[in-house]
Order: structure tokens, then C-alpha cells, then sequence
């Protein structure tokens, strides 16, 4: 009977939670376009600044919606504004440390870098430098360090991630980019309460 008591506490707890929701992210990223894996340092010829948070999809760490915003500065191919949401899995390879594989989509805003003229009834017309909006399709790996605890605390990582563009130009349906990502989460206890 005693044994019986037993298990049925142990069936109820729901043990310790590791993760706690709306985390504020702060990222630093290097980008290129060009194919995953190659050339990786034209990557760091390219810096942006981002911003995002996430959701647990169960209520611990490893099953995670990410939601940014970030704005990375190349002077050969135009700037570009990024918002994207991305379904990630952090299975931890040894506590703390965790890897990451994730996937989404997003849209991505392209200025060009000069001034740019169009084609119109056998004139150039200036088109000025204002660009035009891509779908986003990010897939990513990563490392990271996930030190829980009751206070705040701070989740450093690090990413590496191919996006993919529709609608860069009519001739290549996709055109790869690659992204280096180093961010820090920082999760507050006093929001969730």
C-alpha cells in the first residue's frame, strides 16, 4: 500500500521546470550570401543587430518557438531587414550545454545598396534605393549554454543558419544566405509571475 502511495506521488509530479517563457534575445549577426558551408569567412565582412523572445511548446527547453527581428548592414548587396519565426529543438548534449536544430520562415526586406533605374517605355527611370520584400526560409544548427536557475539568468549561444530567398530575382527560384548568430537570452523571473 505504501509502495502503491509512492508511485502515485511520483505519477503526479511533474518534476523540476527548466525554462521559463518571453526571454529577452540580444544577437549579433555576420552574413554573406552564399552557399551554406562555403566561403565562411565572407560571413564576417557583414554585422547586423537583432532582437526576439520564445515560447516552450511544453513547458521545458527543448521544444521551442523563436520569434525575431534583426537588421543586418552589407554595403555591396543592400542592407536588409529580417523577421522570422523558427521551431527549434535543444536536446542537451551534457547540462548545461545544449545543441540546436531549427527551421522556420520569415520575410526579409532588401534595400539596394545605390541607386537603381528601371526600364520604361525604352527610358531609364530612376527606381531610387528602396528594395523589395522575400519570403525566408531559415534552417539552423547551434550550440548553447542553458544554466537554469530562480533568479534571472542568461543563456549564451551561438548559431549558424542557410536562409534561403524566393523572389530575389526571375532566373533562381531560391538564393542561398548564410548567417553566423551570437546572442545571449536573458530570462527574467518578475515578467511570468
Amino acid at each position: 500500500m505504501v509502495w502503491l502511495a509512492s508511485f502515485q506521488g511520483m505519477a503526479q509530479d511533474s518534476g523540476p521546470t527548466d525554462y521559463r517563457n518571453f526571454p529577452v534575445t540580444l544577437t549579433l549577426q555576420f552574413q554573406s550570401f552564399s552557399l551554406p558551408f562555403k566561403n565562411l569567412g565572407a560571413n564576417f565582412k557583414n554585422m547586423g543587430i537583432g532582437i526576439g523572445t520564445e515560447v516552450s511548446h511544453n513547458g521545458d527547453h527543448d521544444w521551442i518557438q523563436e520569434f525575431s527581428l534583426f537588421w543586418i548592414r552589407n554595403k555591396a548587396m543592400g542592407n536588409g531587414l529580417y523577421l522570422m519565426t523558427q521551431t527549434s529543438w535543444r536536446p542537451y548534449l551534457g547540462n548545461p550545454v545544449f545543441g540546436e536544430l531549427k527551421a522556420g520562415i520569415g520575410y526579409k526586406l532588401a534595400f539596394r545598396p545605390s541607386e537603381s533605374f528601371i526600364q520604361k517605355n525604352r527610358e531609364w527611370i530612376a527606381a531610387g534605393k528602396k528594395g523589395k520584400g522575400m519570403l525566408a526560409i531559415p534552417i539552423g544548427i547551434g550550440l548553447g549554454v542553458h544554466d537554469y536557475s530562480e533568479s534571472v539568468y542568461t543563456s549564451p549561444f551561438v548559431n549558424y543558419q542557410a536562409i534561403f530567398l524566393k523572389g530575389f530575382n526571375q532566373d533562381i527560384p531560391l538564393v542561398p544566405e548564410t548567417i553566423f548568430q551570437f546572442g545571449t537570452r536573458t530570462h527574467f523571473n518578475e515578467l511570468v509571475k
